[in-house]
């Protein structure tokens, strides 16, 4: 992942110091060498060789050759005085808060006063990392939680320390959305931040409702993939490539650290990921997981799926279900959920139970994991690829029919949710005057959503501002004499 961030910054015309540790030994490789712990190849191996796994990675970090020259390799021990000469250092190191420590004492022995520091961790408090450290690193850190791959999932996550300078964060923000590409969203320092939490949450109740309903793996990547504005990867293939182990990891965080969830005990990992990781079966790391690759006689690959019943592997079939035959006539994915909701077989049971459950749990996460509910959407759709968020998908299907939905199946969400509703506010979004707006929970009306007034939004105008079209093109009028063209194809639109 350091070498992605650190390649990520070099793309956009940085001058990047990459450093990692320094082994403990040589390798066998060395030894027989004649080279020892002193010698050039043997301190500079490991970053070296997980910068040259990353320059062979695919989808590819690299944007051009010239991107890989900007990078400079290092190690802790012999390159860390060089940090002096930075503006920004940003701490990769394993997810562990003491190591984590540890190397901020190294960095505080070398960095000038005035330099950003900022950790890239998926859930350890800021607040923690920054304990015990000089004041002015403290005013300058913050956490900076890139998704990998870095180079093509959009989220940044921004989480002050409680001495951040409010300087330090409004320039993260600028700068990760302006020249680094993404999708900026301001967290709190709260466990797993904003999409860990929901993301995690999704992944371990869409899992346990695939148990209860009965749904195979192959049915449960279909029914959360595309179909839904979602990565074709959907749930468990999703789970193989991250790693089983780094969502049990998550889990078992948040279960220890959570004191005012309602909803913990959901944490609990459902009986098959319990069994994966006593099997080790954690995913693409280790051959098998939920999916498992291999060959049949003829040398052919052959794709097995696990039995969640038996815990044994077959083969990977097709799945077809009635609402999903329903769906392909309608291409405009806001549509399609009222269709799938309705559904009155095994898929329109599944979307019910997942949907009506991962709302009620976002409404209650405010104002916990964030104050502005546009927040928390923004953050699952750059995060994990969604095209709409749970706050747009219930504005999609009607906030009234959604929540009527939720209550048949035995789920309620917030109380600020019902009090939108009663004070005749029938959304979380709208569009005036060509304008996007939330709803802001604590002054009950409607604010523009910040960032967004730079940027024509065809959303916004659709309906008012259309000159011209066609089953393959759309012209919009943008204002001051300025027109814009859409083409169309059957699943996507570009302009």
């Amino acid at each position: 992942m350091g070498s992605r961030i650190a390649l990520h910054f070099a793309n956009i015309g940085c001058e990047v110091l990459l450093l990692d540790m320094v082994p403990k030994e040589p390798n066998d490789k060395e030894k027989a060498a004649g080279l020892g712990i002193d010698h050039p190849k043997v301190r500079y191996r490991i970053v070296g060789d997980l910068f040259q796994a990353a320059l062979k990675a695919s989808p590819s970090p690299v944007y051009s050759q010239k991107s890989v020259s900007r990078v400079k390799l290092g190690n802790f021990d012999d390159d860390m005085v060089k940090i002096r000469d930075v503006d920004w250092i940003i701490e990769v190191v394993v997810e562990k808060l003491e190591i984590k420590k540890l190397i901020y004492d190294k960095v505080e022995a070398f960095r000038q006063a005035g330099t950003l520091v900022s950790s890239n961790t998926s859930g350890i408090p800021i607040h923690l990392m920054s304990e015990g450290r000089s004041e002015d690193f403290q005013q300058h850190f913050c956490g900076t939680h890139f998704f990998n791959p870095p180079r093509y999932l959009r989220l940044l996550e921004i989480i002050p320390g409680p001495k951040t300078n409010p300087e330090v964060i409004d320039f993260m923000m600028h700068y990760g959305d302006l020249y680094l590409g993404k999708q900026t969203v301001l967290c709190k320092d709260t466990p797993a931040f904003i999409a860990n939490r929901l993301g995690i949450y999704s992944m371990v109740q869409t899992i346990r409702a695939a148990q209860e309903i009965g749904l195979s793996v192959e049915e449960v990547d279909k029914l959360t993939g595309p179909v839904v504005g979602r990565p074709k990867s959907g749930t468990f293939r999703l789970s193989d490539v991250v790693g089983l182990d780094t969502t049990v990891n998550v889990c078992r965080n948040l279960k220890a650290t959570l004191q005012t969830d309602e909803s913990v005990s959901a944490f609990e990992l459902p009986d098959s990921m319990a069994k994966l990781i006593e099997n080790n079966w954690l995913g693409d790391k280790t051959g098998q997981g939920f999916y498992k690759k291999t060959k049949d006689e003829k040398g052919k690959t052959l794709i097995l799926a696990l039995d969640l019943k038996t815990m044994e592997y077959k083969p990977s079939e097709k799945v077809k279900f009635a609402t999903l035959e329903g769906t392909k006539s309608i291409d405009d994915l806001k549509k399609r959920f009222a269709v799938l909701l309705k559904g009155t077989d095994k898929a329109g049971e599944f979307y019910r139970k997942t949907f009506a459950d991962g709302f009620r749990y976002a409404t209650f996460r405010i104002p916990e994991i964030a104050d502005e509910l546009f927040r928390i959407d923004d953050a699952i759709c750059s995060g994990f690829g969604w095209q709409m968020g749970l706050f747009a998908t219930a504005d999609a299907v009607g906030v009234s029919e959604f929540v009527k939905m939720m209550e048949e199946q035995g789920q309620k969400p917030a109380a600020w949710v019902y009090e939108m509703l009663e004070a005749g506010n029938p959304s979380f979004y709208k569009v005036e005057n060509g304008k996007k707006l939330y709803y802001d929970i604590p002054t009950k009306s409607y604010k523009v959503i910040p960032g967004t007034g730079s940027f024509i939004i065809l959303d916004t105008i659709r309906d008012s501002n259309v000159i011209w079209k066609n089953a393959g093109s759309t012209i919009f009028d943008l204002g001051d004499g300025i027109a814009g063209v859409e083409f169309h194809s059957k699943m996507n639109t570009f302009g």
